[in-house]
């Protein structure tokens, strides 16, 4: 019994190195050199700090780009889960944390990570799910940390060809999508201008692979086929949170916080916990809490997952400027959970909201006149377009676009929502004695 136990025990050691061994291979590091200028910079009596600024970053290693967004979250707390039409007994999708909880950012972790949360700490995995926020609303760690990830990848295709042509292919959700970016002219920028100009397109154009995402989900899109990601398409906190991410990536670049993976994914543990701090998350429970305050009116716990009418609130606003949706205090003080959440309402909810947006110009450069998103609608996702005019799509549309099409699907969204909803009162007719 020991012998076999021993065995076991071995296996699994074996397996953990070569995971890890695994996990390792994919590091990343890039290197800054100096350039001529910055040298000499360096050796003067005092040094110019635009003129240190003046590297280039070596093409090799090339920073992944990453393939799958974080398997997270359905909007809403314990939900019921149904495998095709096979309800699951007794389980709940529980997918709330709280901020305590939040694990260490693995860059490009997928569905497992485990790495340290600073230099000397402890190990752990992400831990993602959603937390409220008294400014920020419902924030989604996945969408937070997956816009991040992007952007990071993006700027080190971007900075190092700064000005030039050239076309970033991105991995395909409704068909091929690339980033195609123009000419345009840096004479004018100095070094850190140029840095700053790559490091703000970046993110810019991470944020706008999110709302592409949001418009992948609706039309069919699936990472794994036997499960719809309709349910998920336009969720109030996805965009909110994807900036987030956007936000926290830019302020880590241009502090030099990600020039190698270990570094970027301590900084980025770092600096996500003090963002959430700084938006005044609440408990656990209290989060569980204001989920049920609004069951019924912006999510229906009496659907199960994937059901895509689980989710009744959809945020169809696409675009560089997002604001969050937080409980009406109205709604929670007639719920019977007001004991537990009334504290949070001491100040005026609305007052406290924290709005978010992406700037278009940096540095004289119009950001959306030089680089573009296109997808192309493969074949097989093209019968999910037809209550849209085939000019916004069928040749394939980038962000511009975006929003039209959003509001295309809110429209088709209601007459489906509609006709769901007069299906199941029929249901319970028929059931009624």
């Amino acid at each position: 019994m020991r012998s076999r136990l021993m065995q076991i025990k071995t296996t699994l050691i074996v397996l953990s190195i070569l995971l890890l061994t695994a996990c390792s291979s994919q590091d990343w590091q890039v290197r800054a050199l100096p350039s001529d200028a910055a040298v000499a910079a360096a050796l003067d009596h005092q040094p110019d700090p635009a003129l240190l600024s003046a590297i280039e970053l070596q093409d090799l290693p090339l920073v992944r780009m990453p393939v799958d967004v974080r398997p997270c979250c359905a909007f809403g707390n314990a939900q019921k889960v149904k495998v095709g039409s096979m309800s699951v007994p007794f389980f709940r999708y529980a997918n709330t944390l709280a901020v305590d909880n939040v694990g260490p950012h693995a860059y490009e972790a997928g569905s497992f990570s485990f790495q340290k949360d600073a230099p000397n700490g402890s190990r752990g995995t992400e831990n993602n799910g959603q937390i409220y926020t008294l400014q920020g609303g419902f924030i989604d760690l996945a969408h937070v940390r997956d816009t991040a990830d992007n952007a990071i990848a993006l700027f080190y295709r971007i900075y190092p060809k700064l000005g030039q042509a050239q076309v970033i292919q991105l991995p395909e959700e409704i068909g091929p999508r690339s980033i195609e970016i123009d000419e345009f002219d840096t004479s004018h920028l100095t070094a850190k201008q140029r840095w700053e100009v790559a490091a703000t397109i970046s993110v810019r154009l991470a944020y706008f692979m999110a709302e592409a995402h949001e418009v992948a989900q609706w039309h069919g899109y699936r990472s794994w086929a036997p499960w719809s990601e309709a349910v998920s398409a336009y969720s109030p906190e996805d965009l909110y949170s994807n900036m987030l991410g956007a936000k926290i990536a830019l302020a880590l670049i241009n502090n030099n916080l990600a020039m190698n993976k270990t570094l970027y994914n301590q900084h980025m543990t770092q600096w996500l916990s003090a963002t959430l701090d700084w938006l005044e998350p609440v408990s656990m429970a209290q989060t569980n809490a204001l989920f049920d305050v609004i069951d019924g009116h912006w999510w229906d716990s009496n659907q199960a997952l994937p059901s895509k009418f689980m989710l009744l609130k959809r945020h169809y606003e696409l675009g560089d400027q997002q604001s969050p949706y937080l409980v009406p205090k109205a709604l929670a003080q007639a719920h019977p959970k007001w004991d537990d959440i009334a504290p949070l309402y001491e100040t005026d909810v609305t007052a406290k909201a924290h709005h978010l947006s992406l700037s278009n110009l940096i540095h004289g450069i119009d950001i959306d006149a030089v680089a573009q998103q296109k997808l192309i609608v493969a074949d097989k996702f093209k019968h999910s377009f037809k209550h849209i005019p085939a000019a916004l799509w069928q040749q394939g549309f980038s962000q511009a676009q975006f929003y039209q099409i959003s509001e295309y699907n809110q429209q088709q969204d209601i007459i489906e929502l509609r006709e769901h909803q007069q299906s199941d009162a029929h249901s319970l007719t028929e059931v009624q004695p």
